[in-house]
């Protein structure tokens, strides 16, 4: 297909080239229709002339003939024309430049009957006895002897006229073609200053249909091509502002999408899923790149959603349920299928569905229920102790100065244990709700070890056991020197009272490669079953509980050792065998 300038220029050159033809044969018809009638007022004139000065006779036609062809033939040799003299009834009786005896009758040639009939008559045509082109004019004349009616006719041949036309025609087909050549160039300029600013367009159009909102046209000119381009530039402005507009709009979405902690699937009205977020591809256990574009019903979930689906869709109203997932592991999720309409119509344009784990919830829920029951059975030992032995002296033991004291000796301890159990739910909650914010500080590791083992030192020696520290020397890391003392005393304090007389405690300080303080606590004692082991950070929880108690615990110290390494952003793990011992790991880092 031609390119729109191709098709410009060839409409402006064919435009040019018709009008230059037709001029050109107009001006060719015109230039001979002028020139033959010239001639044809000069051969009248001539012939007007020549009948003014004819000398006439009468007589048979032969002495007509003789009479009149010497005149005819003179006549020729002045003015250079044929000459022919007619009678009325159309007889030649006299031509300058044929016999008339062999000439035909010549009443029916169009000059000779205009002549007679309007008083001149002119005609073109090729003679039939010179084999050319000739113009001939006839005006009727009357013979005054014998008052008859003749026609006097010149003949000019139109060879020179021809050739002047020739000539005039290959100096105007000359012409026309420079002149055509000249209208060719100056039409592709034209279409040239006409499609360039055009194609300059088409191309910013292509750019902005590729998403280039930044093209624009550099627009030159005022006219209707300029103004064509000024709204090319506004729309490109627009678009550009919108899809910025857009696209910020899709990032804050998909920003909201991506960090929401619930997971959003939006389905459309066919149940095509339209949405989904990482979240959702989480929970679900699928990609979204395989779910997007397809059926709810590929997700192959659980029987339990498709159908809460199923009725989400056909009664259009909120549904709320909580259901256990089991792939790709068990959890709890709460469901909300919320129907999304199309603006204030009633026409269902879709489903949301939120997905929400609340296996934590659920299980922070059980927790508070268990810490509670736990709290109130600690708490009802010790003040159901109290209370009796309480009732017993007032009872009327009070008397007995021996059971008296037994028995506020036994109250004392109970209180005494009432009141570090308090203390220490205090402490953990404290330390849970960040109330207690850390106090860094540098501090030497090996020293401070040293220091707390020191602290201990009465306790391990009153069962003989031998602590034995293993440190380098000068090594610092950043803490709060109060909490540390807390976690390594309880940790001590544990392995003190776990561990048989004559054992032995093992405390090593390392520095991994991760640049990582790294603190062993290794005891030979009675160690902790496999199954205890996930739970002992647990509050309340003891493994033996009578032993614990009778050690005067109150099963919360090593949640709070837990709480206390994780605020220093450290770690502790345990490992530990029935009757070989048990080992705490911690990590904490060298700087915060």
């Amino acid at each position: 297909m031609l390119s729109f300038r191709a098709r410009l220029t060839t409409i402006i050159i064919s435009m040019v080239a018709l009008s230059v033809i037709a001029s050109g044969l107009l001006m060719l018809k015109t230039f001979k229709e002028n020139h033959i009638n010239v001639l044809e007022d000069t051969l009248e004139r001539e012939m007007r002339l020549i009948a003014a000065q004819m000398e006439w006779i009468s007589g048979s036609d032969e002495l007509l003939i003789d009479f009149y062809t010497p005149h005819v033939q003179q006549l020729k040799e002045l003015m250079e024309t044929r000459v022919t003299l007619i009678k009325g009834d159309g007889t030649v009786i006299a031509d300058s430049d044929y016999n008339p005896r062999d000439m035909d009758n010549h009443g029916h040639r169009e000059e000779i009957i205009g002549a007679i009939e309007n008083g001149i008559g002119k005609s073109t045509r090729s003679s039939d006895t010179l084999q050319q082109s000739m113009l001939y004019v006839a005006i009727p004349v009357t013979n005054t002897v014998s008052n008859e009616n003749y026609v006097l006719r010149l003949a000019i041949s139109l060879q020179e006229v021809e050739q002047s036309i020739s000539s005039l025609t290959v100096v105007l087909v000359a012409g026309l073609i420079i002149l055509f050549v000249v209208a060719a160039l100056i039409s592709y300029r034209i279409a040239l200053g006409l499609t360039r600013p055009l194609e300059k367009i088409t191309q910013v159009a292509k750019r902005i249909k590729n998403m280039d909102y930044r093209a624009r046209v550099d627009v030159q000119k005022n006219d209707e091509i300029g103004e064509l381009g000024h709204a090319i530039n506004a729309m490109a402005e627009s678009l550009q502002i919108q899809m910025t507009r857009i696209r910020q709009n899709e990032n804050h979405l998909q920003s909201v999408l991506s960090n929401m902690i619930n997971g959003i699937v939006m389905m459309d009205a066919s149940g095509s899923i339209l949405i989904m977020n990482e979240r959702a591809e989480q929970i679900l256990g699928i990609s979204a790149a395989k779910l997007i574009g397809r059926h709810y019903r590929e997700m192959k979930q659980q029987f339990e959603l498709s159908q809460l689906i199923i009725e989400g869709f056909e009664t259009k109203s909120h549904i709320h349920e909580e259901i256990t997932f089991y792939y790709p592991e068990e959890r709890l999720l709460e469901l909300n299928i919320v129907p999304i309409y199309q603006g204030s119509s009633s026409d269902l344009g879709g489903v949301l569905l939120v997905l929400q784990d609340v296996s934590a919830i659920r299980r922070l829920e059980r927790m508070r229920s268990e810490f509670v029951a736990n709290v109130s059975h600690e708490l009802k030992t010790p003040i159901a102790a109290v209370k009796g032995f309480a009732e017993t002296l007032l009872g009327g033991a009070v008397k007995d100065e021996e059971t008296t004291k037994a028995f506020l000796g036994i109250i004392y301890d109970e209180s005494e244990r009432l009141n570090r159990l308090i203390g220490d739910i205090l402490e953990l909650s404290k330390i849970e709700s960040r109330r207690a914010p850390l106090i860094l500080s540098p501090v030497d590791i090996k020293q401070f070890m040293t220091n707390t083992i020191a602290i201990l030192e009465v306790s391990a020696d009153q069962k003989q056991i031998e602590v034995n520290l293993y440190s380098p020397e000068e090594l610092y890391m950043e803490g709060d020197e109060d909490r540390l003392r807390q976690i390594f005393v309880n940790l001590l304090s544990n392995a003190i009272s776990y561990t048989p007389e004559g054992g032995k405690i093992f405390v090593n300080i390392s520095l991994t490669e991760q640049e990582k303080v790294q603190i062993t606590i290794k005891d030979t004692g009675i160690g902790i079953p496999e199954k205890d082991l996930p739970r002992i950070f647990e509050r309340f929880y003891r493994v033996d509980k009578a032993r614990s108690r009778g050690s005067g615990g109150t099963g919360l110290g090593l949640s709070i050792v837990k709480h206390l390494v994780e605020m220093h952003k450290g770690t502790i793990t345990v490992e530990s065998a029935v009757g070989e011992g048990t080992t705490f790991t911690l990590e904490l880092p060298l700087m915060h």
